[in-house]
């Protein structure tokens, strides 16, 4: 018989092998990312878990001592030691849930502090799962040769039947009840244990969207970005004449803006599809006219004619990118043509534009003037206008089919086909928190402005998110009915075959992510869930042995995510019809076992 190893050493094996396997398992990580140097990483990340799981080291060889005097069988006390190893790795969980995501913090929240605890849980079980695997002939020859293990010899006997007595529970009957109880409690922990790669699914998910609006982004850079534009206005510079703090006369040079009284705006959009690398960016071109009035005589309420400079007035308008515009400008005052060039004499509006010079005199500051514009510009994600005029009325239109209307107002009339949409917009005086006439006063134009977005939405990622949290009830619901499955045909499931159906389970996830992103998300459903099914059907029939009971299994799974489906599709009603369909499975469930006596498994 090999010499019994001492409690001690036990608790350094399982110790340093759970360092060796966390540590192995950070540098294979950290290769994988794409980081050159590693080594010192895993120096570090060895001294700190090392010194860090000092206080684990001392309750594991506490625990261990306790262990050995256990009147139980040698499986009982191995079982045992997987639990004490899965409380003390909850509790560092805990502990780093509570220091990198406490919360009681008003920056964070208990859905992260439960994530970066079971993420930092599961990692460190799986590793002292691992760990106890490694040392399992050392462990075994510890336990096995402890003078307490309770072996029970089964001699054959004649029944003895003595009336009540031939009914009352054997000395086995406690040992089943234990062992049911611990099945289920070591499913419970597998339950939530195949929660932690659903955090990395998500945050992969997360990863793949923003990497789409990545793409998007660039695209726009080198076509245009978003387009904001504001209706002209004019600019007409004026000497003020103020007391100053030594009462003498002191001449300024001000600015007064007038907006037009009223305008009328049209814009078609053509939308245009570009692609890079599995990613297609949705772009537009537009074809923009305007027209309106400006009312002159509104300039004499501000300043006097003599002090107005009108040679150098300017007619004004907003624009966000100069790269969008496709051709020369036609504008026209008075019926005129002028010519617009970059830059503004003043920002209070707005920080990019054109103006151009006009020409005003003294008899025309009785008049209402007349003014039109055509533009041709292209964009990206959204076109926006800021309604700068006491009477305006806008009208966007296009063949693109799934519009969005953003920004403070939306359209009073639309109609939206599959031809395309047509919107319309109407303001006036009351609308606008300012007068027509502007004297030094900045305008927020981001709070005016209105239209549509041109983005394609990137559905398939904020479905396959929402998809991604009910893993829960995927998950649970499968390894609950695989449990009571394994009960009825008296067959037990190892708990690595429910890692393995886990996993299973979390692979759909990355089949959906992948697949949608090539074609419709409701096809990518379809292949992803069938896939999973099948592949689980095969493997519940190879164990089972029962085709009957494999395709029972799967086709309740068939109905779980058909139910997903239809959850992820319904946006106000989803709590309330996935509360109803909860409360019926779980109806079902309990008429299905309402004649087992549990404690006679």
């Amino acid at each position: 018989m090999n010499k019994k190893p001492t409690d001690i050493i036990i608790s350094l094996k399982i110790w340093g092998s759970t360092l060796v396997v966390l540590n192995t398992g950070l540098g294979i990580y950290i290769v994988a990312i794409g980081q050159d140097v590693a080594l010192p990483y895993i120096l570090v990340s060895l001294i700190v878990s090392a010194i860090g799981s000092l206080p684990a080291l001392a309750i594991l060889f506490f625990t261990i001592y306790r262990i050995e005097w256990l009147q139980i069988t040698l499986n009982n006390k191995i079982k045992i030691l997987f639990f004490s190893n899965f409380i003390i790795t909850v509790l560092y969980g805990l502990i780093a849930g509570l220091l990198f995501s406490t919360p009681f913090n008003e920056y964070s929240n208990w859905e992260s502090f439960l994530k970066t605890g079971g993420a930092i849980a599961g990692i460190l079980y799986a590793a002292s799962c691992m760990a106890v695997l490694i040392c399992l002939i050392p462990i075994r020859n510890y336990f096995t040769n402890s003078s307490n293990i309770k072996y029970i010899t089964m001699e054959p006997q004649e029944p003895q039947f003595q009336g009540q007595d031939a009914f009352q529970p054997s000395e086995h009957f406690p040992q089943k009840k234990n062992n049911l109880l611990l099945k289920a409690g070591i499913t419970g922990i597998l339950i939530f244990l195949m929660l932690i790669p659903m955090i990395f699914i998500q945050n992969l998910v997360t990863e793949r969207q923003q990497r789409q609006q990545e793409v998007v982004k660039e695209v726009s850079s080198k076509w245009s970005s978003a387009q904001t534009i504001s209706t002209p206005y004019l600019i007409i510079p004026y000497n003020y004449t103020y007391t100053n703090d030594k009462g003498k006369p002191t001449t300024i040079r001000r600015n007064i803006v007038l907006l037009p009284e009223k305008i009328s705006t049209s814009a078609n959009l053509i939308p245009e599809e570009r692609k890079r690398s599995i990613y297609n960016v949705l772009l537009y071109r537009s074809d923009v006219k305007m027209a309106g009035t400006f009312l002159l005589p509104r300039i004499l309420k501000n300043a006097a004619a003599p002090n107005l400079i009108l040679s150098e007035a300017r007619i004004c308008f907003g624009i966000s990118d100069f790269k969008g515009i496709e051709e020369k400008i036609n504008c026209n005052y008075n019926n005129l043509p002028v010519t617009l060039v970059p830059g503004l004499p003043i920002t209070s509006i707005d920080t990019i534009g054109l103006s151009a010079p006009i020409s005003i005199t003294q008899e025309g500051l009785t008049q209402t003037i007349p003014f039109s514009l055509s533009l041709k510009i292209r964009g990206s994600e959204n076109l926006q206008f800021v309604p700068l005029a006491g009477n305006s009325e806008f009208t966007i239109s296009s063949v693109w089919p799934n519009p969005s209307f953003v920004g403070t107002s939306l359209p009073i009339e639309r109609k939206i086909s599959n031809e395309g949409f047509k919107a319309r917009w109407n303001f006036n005086q009351a609308n606008l928190p300012f007068d027509l006439i502007l004297d030094n006063i900045a305008i927020e134009r981001d709070k005016l402005a209105f239209g549509v977005s041109m983005v394609q939405p990137a559905d398939q990622y904020a479905q396959t998110m929402r998809c991604a949290k009910y893993a829960i009830l995927i998950i649970g619901l499968t390894f609950a009915l695989s449990f009571i499955i394994e009960i009825l045909q008296k067959k037990p499931v190892h708990p690595i075959q429910y890692i393995l159906i886990g996993l299973a389970l979390a692979i759909f996830y990355t089949l959906l992510l992948s697949i949608s992103e090539f074609i419709l998300f409701d096809y990518a459903y379809i292949i992803s869930s069938l896939a999973t099914i099948g592949l689980i059907l095969f493997y519940m029939q190879s164990h089972f042995k029962n085709l009957k009971i494999a395709g029972l299994f799967t086709g309740i799974l068939f109905m779980l995510y058909s139910f997903i489906f239809v959850l992820i599709k319904l946006e106000d009603t989803a709590l309330l019809v996935g509360s109803i369909a909860l409360f019926i499975i779980l109806g079902l469930v309990m008429y299905a076992t309402r004649k087992i006596n549990w404690y006679k498994l």
